[in-house]
């Protein structure tokens, strides 16, 4: 219970990384904060949390819309009393050779993986300021905000934005005592990795893992669960690099 009677705010709460974070930090002990668009998957993931004696609320919420975001904070607060970690995690992904990725594709991305995190960011920070809460804001990175590879052009540069954003915000923010620190996971089995499965890429993507195995939802959420404990002290303004040794090698394997 290394979470015990910690507010979460946890955006893309309702598949994949998000759903799997919001089952360990309320099996750890803390009160989750479910966002998402899809109402009906993130009421479902709050029900197996209450079913499983933990505490969870669900709202929906567009990340790509400050005033929503603002709004999803203020709801954590008034249902729960404050706000000590926020996880921004609500991510989509569209994978396209780079010349046939549209603007409209790129803006697509962009909105939610890279404005979507600022406008978390900046909600809870100034929410943690206002409250004097010394708290945690994770973001969700990629080990493709560091490496290139192909067809993923928006989420590459949102993935770089949102490194950089982690380092500025934990030096921003560190005189209040709120810390700021990225998880970097590479290919999750998700479905944000169904484009590389329609490409025929799903294998060399694996190739590309120390393990040669999609990571599992689960195993993030366990790095991210530890990143919000006050046991994480030191790590901040850094990206934890969860991404089963993909930026520590290079194979020799080709699509």
């Amino acid at each position: 219970m290394k979470l015990e009677n910690k507010v979460a705010v946890i955006t893309g709460g309702a598949e994949g990384i998000g759903k799997a974070t919001s089952l360990k930090y309320a099996k750890e002990g803390a009160k989750v904060v479910v966002a998402d668009v899809n109402e009906e998957l993130g009421q479902a993931v709050v029900s197996e949390i209450v079913e499983q004696g933990g505490q969870a609320v669900f709202t929906k919420v567009d990340v790509t819309v400050f005033e929503e975001v603002e709004g999803l904070v203020n709801f954590a607060v008034e249902t729960y009393g404050t706000i000590d970690v926020m996880f921004n995690n609500a991510g989509i992904g569209i994978t396209k050779p780079f010349l046939q990725h549209t603007p409209e594709d790129y803006h697509k991305v962009v909105n939610v993986n890279q404005h979507g995190v600022y406008y978390g960011m900046l909600a809870a920070g100034r929410k943690m300021k206002e409250l004097g809460v010394k708290g945690v804001i994770i973001n969700n990175a990629s080990v493709f905000g560091f490496v290139g590879t192909l067809g993923i052009t928006g989420y590459q540069a949102a993935k770089g934005a949102v490194v950089m954003l982690t380092k500025h915000g934990a030096l921003e923010l560190a005189p209040l005592g709120i810390r700021v620190v990225g998880v970097g996971p590479a290919a999750v089995n998700t479905k944000i990795v169904q484009g590389y499965r329609d490409a025929g890429l799903l294998d060399y993507m694996k190739q590309q893992q120390m393990t040669r195995e999609l990571i599992e939802p689960e195993e993030i959420a366990d790095v991210v669960a530890f990143l919000g404990t006050d046991e994480a002290r030191v790590l901040n303004g850094s990206v934890v690099m969860a991404d089963d040794g993909f930026s520590s090698f290079k194979s020799d394997v080709r699509p």
